[in-house]
């Protein structure tokens, strides 16, 4: 059976050729120019994608599918590719900040043309990992993007910018260990890689290890990417010593990865398990979320504080899912997923302002800065829309996203939503706190000179600002796509929780 579209084949590959052709052919701004085009055609072709996926008819469109592509007698794997609703705006966001991660490394210098490489493969990457439906390919394009963030970090970091780069890689290699085991045993089970059978094929099967010991062995390898708690140290290291680029992208798309993979292998393929570990999810979705924000509030440098408010803000995602014990899980899981896209946009603009004003006033170091807001407006207010949606104001995206995990969770979790609520007033506490040191009270005399955004700087901080206040007045336009993907995720998880099975 052959199915091609070829739009996310594109997608997938778009980047990638960029990438190829920079290596091959281009230096300094040139490459900069053609990695500029090639994120720039990224996003129209990402949102057309994402505009093209009909909600009313559901399931997996826009298939790309070769069978037999490493057909060997015992071990075959598909060329499969297709979006549901729950991929759909997560590649729309990879395009999104495709483009940002680009405006954010017009100034680099040192290496242009590698950094641009890199920067596309990255991107190409984390799509192939939202779009494969083979599980075997999903993996290849999982491993693939640590290759890239790797050197990103290594090279063009700061501070202990080798010891960052290589926490990142052991712990996010550790958990692909687990996730490997995860995914032969389930092939060795039903013999198939194919995600859109495996549901109903683990249901039937004789599984060579217990069911939820699978659940655990998949879950952890996506646990460490989200990250989740005790497995979250390697994120501070990995954002702090970062390039700005690379911060976005980590942030925005690279923890998604986490979130994406429990829905769509943990949720989807065991409903039985998430149902009965619900509870471990919440209680660990609690300690993200108070132990992450307790930790922001103690934080001086900038990107450090962002680093752990989104530890803390993860630990929403998991209070979403584990909304699945409950008669509210669509609820749930719906805010769960719109906590992803919504933090991929926020965080995302908060380490781009921060990466502008670091490069600017040369430091991150909270008491070295105040009163920037009289020389640098435009970011300014870039950083207060960021910070105001990551506490939640209404009108903004994260205030849709926190109050649907909210509602969702709190029939089934009473008294982790009642505490994860000291959470928000936690990060209200600690974000006003930081806009107000950095962007108002008395100007330093040692910042008279600063100067505000650039052209090229301003308009990856407007891209970002409308995608969060767009979505947050009008937030159907991203939740009715993701219910559409949830809705048969939710279907069997409910059946489950029901007594239905």
């Amino acid at each position: 059976m052959t199915e091609f579209s070829g739009l996310l084949t594109l997608a997938i590959f778009l980047p990638i050729v960029g990438a190829i052709l920079i290596a091959l052919f281009l230096n300094g701004k040139n490459a900069r120019t053609l990695a500029l085009i090639t994120t720039l055609a990224e996003l129209a072709l990402t949102s057309y994608i994402f505009l093209l996926y009909d909600k009313e008819k559901g399931g997996y469109q826009l298939v790309d599918k070769f069978e037999g592509w490493i057909p060997f007698d015992t071990f075959r794997v598909d060329y499969f590719l297709g979006i549901d609703g729950l991929s759909a705006p997560l590649v729309l966001l990879t395009g999104i900040l495709g483009i940002v991660a680009v405006f954010a490394s017009w100034s680099v210098s040192v290496r242009m043309k590698e950094h641009f490489m890199w920067l596309l493969v990255l991107q190409g990457a984390v799509i192939g990992v939202f779009t494969s439906l083979d599980f075997f390919l999903f993996f290849l394009f999982w491993e693939l993007e640590l290759i890239p963030m790797f050197f990103l970090i290594s090279i063009w970091g700061t501070g202990r910018k080798e010891y960052s780069a290589m926490k990142f890689i052991i712990f996010t290699i550790l958990g692909s260990a687990f996730l490997l085991i995860g995914i032969l045993s389930l092939y060795f089970s039903t013999n198939t890689f194919d995600m859109t059978l495996l549901p109903d094929k683990i249901a039937g099967a004789n599984l060579i290890m217990p069911a939820s010991v699978l659940f655990f062995l998949t879950i952890i390898g996506f646990a460490i990417k989200l990250p989740v708690f005790p497995f979250h140290t390697w994120l501070p290291d990995a954002h702090t010593d970062a390039p700005t680029a690379a911060s976005v992208m980590l942030a925005g798309v690279l923890l998604k990865m986490g979130g994406y993979g429990m829905f769509r292998v943990s949720a989807s393929m065991f409903p039985e398990q998430i149902v009965d570990y619900s509870w471990l999810l919440a209680t660990l979705g609690l300690i993200n979320i108070l132990y992450g924000a307790a930790i922001t509030i103690r934080q001086t440098d900038l990107k450090r504080l962002i680093a752990y408010s989104s530890v803390s803000h993860m630990g929403f995602v998991l209070l979403g899912i584990a909304a699945a014990k409950g008669g509210t899980a669509e609820l749930g899981m719906n805010g769960a997923a719109l906590q992803m896209f919504t933090h991929g946009t926020i965080t995302g603009l908060l380490f781009l302002t921060v990466g502008f004003i670091y490069e600017k006033a040369h430091t991150r170091y909270i008491p070295d800065l105040g009163g920037l807001a009289n020389r640098m407006p435009f970011l300014a207010a870039g950083l207060l829309v960021a910070g105001l949606a990551s506490l939640g104001l209404p009108g903004t995206s994260g205030f849709v996203a926190e109050i649907t995990i909210f509602m969702g969770s709190f029939p089934a979790w009473h008294w982790f939503a009642a505490l994860a609520a000291i959470g928000v007033v936690l990060t209200a506490g600690y974000i006003l706190w930081m806009i107000q040191r950095v962007m108002f009270g008395p100007q330093l005399l040692r910042h008279n000179n600063l100067s505000d955004a650039s052209i090229p700087e301003m308009i990856p901080v407007a891209i970002l600002v409308a995608s969060i206040l767009v979505v947050g007045i009008y937030p159907a336009v991203i939740s009715d796509v993701f219910n559409t993907g949830l809705d048969p995720i939710v279907g069997e998880i409910t059946s489950y929780a029901m007594g239905g099975k």
